[in-house]
């Protein structure tokens, strides 16, 4: 089985700990201080130490922290008959697998042993599957985990990837289309990237978050006196790109005031800062997005025609995620290791279970809907695994999760508790009632897989 230090002042707890884990199979070794432990660790090689909080001389805390320090794949359990927000805190705070309050039953210990040891080996999995997976998208000419870059392997992103190719072999100005959340500027920053130029700066601008004189001023520059607080002079974006990319997202919603300046710009490729009389250059290549469909905006007057041309030298559709379905799987994994990046979360995999709900879901916000909800998912699972329960989507996501329940789940129950419900029974069902193996297999404590069973009246 797997090899357990137990650190604690009490002789007679450690010897009944160590005679109950014993007979479950696990090698088990004691001490009876922090110190003591950490000269034991490194020739014991535990996949886990049980600590208390209070002993003499060096705090269970502190050697939490210092193993945490040095041996990131041993994990801590921490005990104390001081329960405190402040200790419960630190000790999850500094990394610890769970925190147990004194005095603490030979069953809870044990499920929550098999729990963490249980996690240990979806991580070794985990692990091993990324390196895989890292391998095929290596070959695939795909970017390395964790970057912020466009992911997909449907014929529409293929199609997108070959124009990105052949856009970086000139300075055509570019239109990307699609709805809100597909990754436009993902898309646009990919553009630039491959460019010749990709040295030079990317500069996105928002075009809604601005008002028309800001947004002037922040393209353009403005001369001193141009207007109220002007005390200097201010170099705009289009001077300061060099010859990078300006991304100007949202271009569907500018005025048409703001339009014939920009169309200007990319006719003559000049343009006067805000109060200015002398005319500046830029070699900045403009990249534009929306949502917006432009096709009726020129037909209703809302947009110029001659500009609208000028920025679709080059058109990408961006498709929507419902429409590429079959990317949910890689893209997902590669959100989810961007966001341990970002997050520091522990979370390693996403259950089968769990990516189901993510497939059927038809994610009206997109790829940045998808982002959320991992992000969320990442903070609440606990442990290395994301499940059906961790998950948020909304409507739609509760409905297809409880569409699969068993159990005489009520068939109109579409609410977040049902789709859980309906989770926990097919899961008890599968392990013929075994608690501790059915929170392992949903990645949960076996303490709130009863409070889900007691809530929900399982």
């Amino acid at each position: 089985m797997s090899r357990i230090l137990l650190v604690d002042d009490d002789a007679d707890l450690r010897s009944v700990f160590r005679e109950k884990l014993e007979y479950s199979g696990h090698e088990v070794d004691e001490a009876e201080s922090a110190e003591v432990a950490l000269a034991k660790v490194s020739a014991f090689d535990p996949a886990l130490v049980v600590t208390d909080v209070r002993m003499d001389g060096m705090t269970g805390l502190e050697l939490l922290t210092r193993i945490r320090e040095s041996m990131d794949d041993v994990d801590v359990i921490v005990m104390t008959g001081h329960d405190t927000m402040t200790s419960a805190v630190e000790a999850m705070k500094s990394g610890a697998f769970d925190y147990l309050v004194k005095p603490v039953g030979l069953k809870e210990l044990v499920a929550v042993i098999d729990r963490c040891l249980s996690d240990q080996e979806i991580n070794r999995a985990a692990a091993a599957e990324q390196r895989e997976a890292q391998g095929e998208e290596d070959d695939a000419g795909e970017p390395d985990t964790g970057a912020r870059t466009v992911v997909g392997r449907d014929p529409k992103m293929v199609e997108i990837y070959k124009m990105i190719g052949v856009l970086s072999r000139n300075r055509a100005t570019v239109l990307i289309r699609g709805d809100t959340g597909t990754g436009k500027e993902m898309v646009a920053r990919a553009v630039h990237d491959h460019s010749i130029h990709s040295d030079e700066p990317f500069i996105a601008v928002n075009c809604t978050a601005l008002t028309d004189t800001l947004l002037e001023s922040e393209l353009f520059g403005h001369v001193r006196g141009a207007f109220t607080g002007a005390v200097g002079g201010k170099k705009g974006y289009f001077e300061l790109a060099g010859q990078g990319t300006i991304f100007l997202d949202e271009i569907g919603d500018t005025s048409p005031d703001f339009q014939s300046k920009l169309l200007r710009v990319l006719q003559e490729r000049q343009f006067y800062p805000v109060g200015g009389e002398q005319p500046r250059t830029t070699e900045a290549r403009v990249v534009a997005a929306t949502h917006q469909p432009m096709e009726e905006l020129v037909s209703e007057g809302g947009f110029r025609e001659d500009l609208y041309f000028r920025l679709r030298v080059v058109e990408i559709h961006v498709p929507t995620l419902r429409e590429r379905k079959d990317d949910i799987p890689l893209l997902a994994r590669h959100l989810l290791g961007r966001i341990r990046l970002e997050t520091g979360a522990t979370v390693r995999a996403i259950s089968q279970e769990a990516m189901a709900v993510l497939q059927e879901y038809e994610w009206p916000g997109n790829v940045r809907e998808l982002e959320n909800a991992l992000i969320r998912a990442a903070i609440v699972a606990r442990g290395p695994l994301i499940g059906p329960e961790h998950l948020t989507l909304g409507f739609q996501a509760a409905k297809s999760a409880s569409s699969k329940g068993s159990g005489g789940m009520p068939e109109g129950d579409l609410t977040l508790d049902g789709a859980i419900e309906s989770q926990i029974r097919r899961v008890l069902e599968k392990t013929e009632g075994n608690k501790t193996e059915a929170a392992s297999l949903l990645g949960i404590s076996r303490s709130r897989l009863t409070r889900y069973v007691e809530r929900l009246g399982l």
